[in-house]
């Protein structure tokens, strides 16, 4: 096999992709590290949020955050964009605009050059796209190939997201459809159709940066980009930082074309069991279906945004939302705090 011809997912799949340290593990760790204070620090890690913002003076705040991860796809120039538009996501996920980009990269010896310009030209097509600017980034040898972006954005101190605040009587809409996760795993398998694999990169390399400019002409108490920690996963981050309960009404959740087939047929990724594990008895599911289950567990890569929206605003969000060409939904509600923080209807 040439060099061009390697599997980039058969690589990861090699060196153990999909083996992103669970919930639990990380808030262990991180909950024994040094903490710091510093009162221009608006958003740091207490809350899991999606990055963190600093204030620089009355009128402006820095986000900064970082993402990367391996392949979830064989083409190396959809790749970047996908790891691209996943890391830019955590600004938009603040109310941010991106700014400022560096390149994060392990790279192995098995891949020629021209795989690695792919990947980069695919990641700065994307930070192109967001109107921030590319300025170098840092390169190591690994075995496993690796991909993403630190990111540097600006908001207004007293205009950024969190994903706390939900208030009661809001209405949720998430922003793109579910299920990638899922689908990753058929076209590892090798299952997938020419069809279903576009059709999942492209909701994957889609940009947050479209839903998150028509949201900000509207009220948002909360947000946070769904990705791999589930909808399930986020859903409760929401929920217990705001110390409400989040209903999620499971007939309305939008599921990407394929998914049910191939979740029924039990390719469930294995971070959907880890995700299940992190939300143990905070999360009621009163779903009857195994796979639509296994679906709101499903870890997802580049995925929408969570917004709780008041509800005389939530309407004509959605609406607008729903004439670009991909779009989720309105999928619940948020209630005063009840046994559980998370109820899947």
């Amino acid at each position: 096999m040439k060099k061009s011809e390697v599997r980039l997912t058969q690589l990861a799949s090699a060196a153990g992709c999909g083996a992103k340290i669970g919930p639990k593990v990380l808030a262990q760790v991180v909950g024994k590290l040094p903490k710091f204070t510093d009162p221009m620090l608006l958003v740091g890690p207490e809350t899991s949020d999606d990055a963190a913002v600093y204030k620089i003076n009355d009128e402006l705040a820095m986000i900064h955050t970082v993402d990367f991860f391996p392949p979830v796809v064989d083409d190396p120039y959809m790749y970047g964009q996908i790891a691209a538009a996943n890391a830019l996501s955590d600004v938009y996920a603040m109310g941010g605009v991106p700014k400022l980009a560096l390149n994060v990269v392990a790279f192995p010896n098995c891949l020629g050059p021209e795989v690695l310009e792919q990947i980069l030209r695919g990641g700065a097509d994307k930070v192109m796209e967001a109107g921030a600017v590319l300025a170098g980034g840092h390169t190591i040898n690994d075995k496993e190939p690796k991909y993403g972006l630190c990111v540097t954005g600006y908001v207004h101190p007293d205009k950024m997201w969190k994903n706390y605040g939900a208030e009661e009587g809001d209405i949720l809409i998430l922003t793109k459809p579910l299920g990638c996760g899922i689908l990753n795993t058929a076209i590892k398998a090798e299952m997938a159709s020419q069809e279903e694999i576009e059709r999942v990169q492209k909701i994957m390399a889609k940009l947050n940066k479209y839903a998150a400019e028509i949201a900000s002409k509207y009220t948002i108490h909360s947000c946070t980009d769904v990705t791999g920690f589930s909808l399930a996963g986020h859903s409760l981050e929401m929920a217990k930082g705001s110390r409400k309960t989040l209903v999620i009404q499971s007939e309305k959740l939008p599921i990407i074309e394929g998914v049910e087939e191939y979740a029924q047929m039990g390719l469930i990724p294995e971070g959907a069991y880890r995700n299940r594990d992190f939300a143990g008895d905070e999360v009621r599911s009163e779903i009857k279906e195994l796979w639509m289950e296994d679906l709101v567990f499903d870890p997802q890569t580049s995925g929408g945004l969570l917004l709780a929206v008041p509800a005389e605003e939530a309407n004509a969000l959605a609406e607008e939302l729903a004439g670009m060409d991909i779009f989720g939904g309105v999928i619940g509600y948020v209630t005063e705090l009840q046994d559980k923080a998370v109820v899947f209807e």
